[in-house]
């Protein structure tokens, strides 16, 4: 007799996630079942659930094709392995691990080199593949689990993405000089990992602008050095002075034409700029003012299997503040869902089934 399974399904995108129970499968030769004991709950998970990210203008980036509904979502998954497929090696039946959730086909150049992320026929889990708002996930090879070691499920499984997202985001700025400045926009999730990360993979501590105050001392206990708000009409131009003619990186988590702008905006000559954040919006860009500068501007996703278990491994050694987490019960994802669709949920959700 398999186990029963209790998840939450997404079936018709913008409605809210159906309780199901049903018999959990048997993993296949190479599988590994992971009994999820922690599930945190990503602004990513959000558009999941909408099916579309706003690009500005009134139009949108359609996400709704590439996710075979019903699908169960949730990517930031840590827990204990149950079962093991025929022919797995590696780990056994107890072991606590965090999963990497960002798989990709596993034969194509980015796979063989640990770029993963970047295929373009990934078997993510909790999108192309069940992912984390359940009481268990089928994980389809045992390289992608890493091992929790002491470190609090609650805490490890954000690291599956929030986490590695700001440290791959990061590691994209390094090295800098310890006398240099970064600017990090949003204090949300994921960048409030950014922040408990900079003094670590960039040897500084950054300045953290958020229009929500009530985020503020949570980037202050992160590690951050100041806060300002960037809707204020004098904040760009009062950041610049301060820093001397601007500051010479930025990472926006959020994601909006007008948290890029300023951001851009904020840059001194020869600077970078990370996006990050998938919020939605547009904003202008003049390609004259960008060769003035001589700034770089990139994206960046999510980072590689490797790198999170380098980030894993720096999360043993105890150097990084906690992430503020609140644990709730399975049940509670669709009010999560809604909060962090209005963006009132501060820190992290991490649901517990």
């Amino acid at each position: 007799m398999r186990p029963i399974c209790r998840c939450f399904k997404l079936v018709h995108h913008g409605e809210p996630l159906v309780d199901t129970q049903e018999p959990l499968r048997e993993p296949a030769a190479g599988e590994v079942v992971v009994r999820i004991l922690a599930a945190g709950v990503c602004h990513s998970d959000v558009m999941i659930y909408d099916g579309f990210v706003d690009t500005g203008g009134g139009h949108k980036l359609d996400l709704s094709r590439g996710i075979a509904a019903p699908r169960i979502p949730g990517h930031e998954i840590a827990g204990e392995v149950t079962e093991l497929g025929a022919g797995v090696t590696g780990v056994k039946v107890g072991d606590k691990v965090v999963v990497y959730p960002w798989i990709g086909c596993g034969t194509c150049s980015y796979c063989v080199t640990d770029r993963e992320p970047l295929c373009s026929a990934p078997r993510n889990l909790g999108v192309q593949r069940d992912g984390g708002f359940s009481q268990y996930v089928i994980v389809p090879d045992a390289k992608y689990l890493i091992p929790a070691g002491s470190l609090p499920l609650e805490q490890a499984a954000p690291y599956a993405c929030s986490g590695l997202t700001a440290y791959a985001a990061l590691k994209k700025l390094a090295p800098m000089h310890p006398d240099e400045t970064v600017l990090i926009i949003g204090a949300g999730g994921v960048g409030l990992s950014g922040v408990r990360f900079s003094r670590h993979v960039l040897g500084i501590a950054p300045i953290v602008a958020d229009i929500d105050a009530q985020k503020w001392p949570l980037a202050m206990d992160a590690g951050a050095v100041r806060t300002i708000d960037p809707s204020d009409p004098d904040a760009g131009k009062a950041l610049v002075k301060a820093t001397g003619g601007g500051v010479h990186a930025v990472v926006d988590f959020v994601g909006t034409g007008a948290s890029f702008a300023f951001g851009f905006g904020a840059l001194r000559k020869g600077g970078k700029l990370v996006s990050v954040g998938l919020i939605g919006g547009s904003t202008p860009i003049i390609p004259a003012v960008v060769v003035f500068k001589a700034v770089t501007i990139m994206g960046s996703m999510v980072g590689t299997c490797g790198e999170l278990r380098e980030l894993l491994e720096i999360a043993q050694t105890g150097v990084l503040p906690p992430l503020p987490v609140k644990a709730l019960p399975l049940d509670a994802v669709n009010d999560v869902l809604h909060r962090l669709h209005e963006g009132r949920f501060p820190g992290r959700a991490v649901l517990t089934p």
